[in-house]
């Protein structure tokens, strides 16, 4: 195989911002200097949003040996179609909401400096699970799931490190974000907004963001992680119990605050009887560059291709 051949560009769709890289698919690892972020308006118009997000592509393409046949691997949110690569997003969505119906393979490529270019995509979180899978302790364990805690509610389940979409074990699609919980779905409670919420309730301070909860540090600090923690075991626990992996590994901006909920997470499920052990991923942009670049190796390729969901 020539190096080219190994070499592919991933790419992690955020809501504020787009990250590039292109990564060596044999050795699954990033390419020095190839990592570029660019800060994205995902309210403004579709050639704007195209145009910002080849920004961060084309400066990876520039630093790769060859640029006569290009594989991208975007890593990018829901509702999308993944098969086809068009954007599903809609008004409650609160993003990207002038990229409906847009095709990102047919309106993306005139943005870039090349013509030769293979685009396929995966869920973002589903992306981030991959490439979590791939990567330090989590390749020790055969079955895993990975959720990320930060604007949204992700998860992927991770067998062999390939994500577990249309499978008896897990639920549809592979998703939690969307399955019912209490007065609402998991998105509503597994979310920034939940906490901003409920220490609102509780303390009558209006906050930005998670991290100003963790650095209050009061009473109403606690409260507000104890119940996250404890929401998160109740409605965690009939997944793991028919999925039965051996890590439950989280990532995004609130697992930053693990700290406060993290014993109240492990003391929970491990009471209901699953021995399964923790961590908290560290890799955040990085292992969605791996997972997405993975798209275009032939094996992993060939397990999830018809796999790919349409929301």
């Amino acid at each position: 195989m020539e190096m080219h051949d190994q070499i592919a560009i991933g790419v992690d769709v955020g809501g504020s911002h787009i990250v590039s890289a292109a990564v060596n698919l044999k050795e699954l690892r990033i390419l020095p200097g190839t990592t570029f972020s660019v800060k994205v308006d995902n309210k403004a118009a579709k050639e704007m949003v195209l145009e910002t997000w080849s920004t961060a592509i084309n400066k990876t393409m520039a630093r790769i040996p060859d640029k006569e046949n290009i594989n991208i691997g975007f890593a990018i949110p829901g509702p999308f179609d993944y098969c086809r690569g068009v954007a599903l997003y809609e008004g409650e969505n609160d993003k990207y909401t002038n990229m409906y119906g847009v095709s990102v393979p047919k309106e993306l490529i005139r943005y870039l400096d090349s013509e030769n270019v293979n685009f396929r995509f995966l869920n973002d979180a589903t992306s981030f699970g991959v490439g979590v899978a791939t990567q330090g302790d989590a390749k020790q364990y055969p079955k895993i799931i990975v959720v990320t805690l930060g604007t949204g509610f992700g998860s992927a389940f991770v067998k062999d490190g390939i994500p577990q979409v249309n499978h008896a074990e897990v639920p549809k699609n592979g998703c939690l974000w969307d399955k019912p919980f209490k007065q609402g779905i998991g998105d509503d409670y597994f979310s920034t907004r939940w906490c901003i919420k409920r220490y609102q309730e509780l303390s009558s301070e209006k906050v930005k963001g998670v991290k100003e909860i963790a650095e209050a540090n009061n009473i109403h600090t606690q409260i507000v992680f104890e119940e996250f923690g404890a929401n998160m075991a109740e409605f965690m626990i009939p997944f793991i119990q028919k999925f039965r992996p051996e890590l439950l590994v989280l990532g995004g901006n609130i697992s930053n605050a693990s700290r406060f909920f993290l014993p109240t997470l492990k003391s929970r499920i491990q009471s209901a009887g699953h021995n399964i052990n923790f961590e908290i991923s560290l890799l955040m942009e990085d292992a969605a560059i791996l997972g997405s670049a993975q798209l275009f190796n032939i094996h992993f390729w060939n397990q999830v291709k018809n796999d790919l969901p349409n929301i």
